[in-house]
C-alpha cells in the first residue's frame, strides 16, 4: 500500500521554490532509475529526459516566456509571465521527449502495427511521467506537468544541443513545495470502473 499511497499523494504543486529536501545526485538517480525501469512496448525504450538544474532550468522559462511574449497580446501577457515566473521559481525542470527513429524503425520492422508505434511511444512517457512526479513527490518534492511543445522546440533544442530526432512532449517544473494544493474531491468511480465476474 506505500505505493498506492505515494500515488495518491502526487498532485499538481504550482507553488514551489527553489530549495529541495534532497541532493541534485538524489534527483539525477530518481530520473535514472525511472528512466531505466519505465516499461516500453517491445523494449523499444524510446523515452528521453533532461533534467535542467542552476541557470540551466532559468534558460527554459527564459526561452519559454521571450517565445510566448512574440505570440501573446501585452494585455494578456502580464498573467502568463506571472505563471512562467511561477515554474522558474522552483529547483529545476524535467523535459521529456521521445526519439522518433527508433518508433519510424520500428514501424518499418513491424508494418502491420505501425499505427500503433507512435502511440505506444507516448505511452511510455506517460508512464515514465507519472514514475518520476510521484517519485519526486515521495522524495519531498512538488512539481507540475506543463505543456509548453511545439512552440518551445526549435529554441530549446538549439539551446541544450538536443539530438534532432527527440520530440519534447512536456515540461515539468519541479521543487520545494511552498504551499500545498487545495483538496480535491474524490471521483465517483461508479462509472469509471467496472468488475465483471
Amino acid at each position: 500500500m506505500e505505493f498506492m499511497e505515494a500515488v495518491r499523494n502526487r498532485r499538481s504543486v504550482y507553488a514551489i521554490g527553489s530549495g529541495s529536501p534532497i541532493a541534485d545526485d538524489e534527483i539525477s538517480e530518481i530520473v535514472r532509475k525511472a528512466v531505466e525501469f519505465t516499461p516500453s512496448a517491445f523494449n523499444s525504450q524510446t523515452s528521453r529526459v533532461v533534467l535542467l538544474l542552476g541557470s540551466a532550468h532559468q534558460k527554459l522559462w527564459d526561452i519559454t516566456k521571450d517565445t510566448l511574449r512574440a505570440m501573446v497580446s501585452p494585455e494578456r501577457f502580464g498573467a502568463t509571465e506571472q505563471k512562467l515566473n511561477s515554474f522558474a521559481a522552483g529547483h529545476g525542470t524535467i523535459l521529456f521527449f521521445e526519439e522518433q527513429d527508433t518508433v519510424a524503425g520500428l514501424q518499418k520492422q513491424f508494418p502491420s502495427y505501425a499505427d500503433n508505434f507512435p502511440l505506444w511511444s507516448l505511452q511510455s512517457s506517460g508512464m515514465l511521467q507519472h514514475v518520476i512526479w510521484t517519485a519526486l513527490e515521495e522524495a519531498g518534492l512538488g512539481a507540475s506537468l506543463q505543456h509548453y511543445n511545439p512552440v518551445i522546440d526549435a529554441s530549446v533544442a538549439a539551446e541544450f544541443g538536443i539530438p534532432s530526432g527527440w520530440k519534447l512532449w512536456a515540461e515539468m517544473p519541479f521543487g520545494e513545495i511552498k504551499a500545498a494544493p487545495d483538496a480535491k474531491a474524490p471521483a465517483d468511480l461508479s462509472d469509471r470502473v467496472r468488475v465483471i465476474g
